[in-house]
């Protein structure tokens, strides 16, 4: 990993959720997964298949990078320095991190359903 030094003078975080980091220091690795389902309906109804896992949106896997990387780089001052941070929020799989990350590895399922009452008023 990189050898660099974080300096944050003030950090306010008001909400970290839903499968979240919050990473303050160094790390290695990351894996934030997060798995949703949401069904809003104007009529009070359940038709007991929606909360299957398998009907959820699949993404795309994600592939490794086989290419041989050459990286030559010089840091001539290795200080990140930042004054004030202020975050209203950190959600659904997702990283607010202050210092080196190795690798980060998120993911998000996410299925909405909505279900709304026809008007047939001519």
């Amino acid at each position: 990993m990189l050898t660099r030094t974080s300096k944050v003078e003030s950090l306010i975080v008001k909400v970290v959720s839903f499968s979240s980091t919050l990473q303050i220091g160094d790390v290695c690795f990351i894996d934030g997964t997060s798995t949703a389902l949401a069904i809003q309906r104007e009529t009070e109804q359940f038709y007991g298949t929606e909360g299957d896992e398998a009907t959820l949106p699949v993404p795309p896997p994600v592939l490794p990078i086989t290419e041989n990387l050459t990286i030559s780089k010089i840091n001539k001052n290795p200080l990140i320095k930042v004054g004030n941070v202020n975050v209203l929020g950190v959600s659904s799989s997702s990283i607010l991190g202050v210092g080196n990350v190795g690798h980060i590895r998120m993911q998000v399922k996410l299925r909405h359903i909505r279900h709304l009452e026809n008007d047939n008023v001519s």
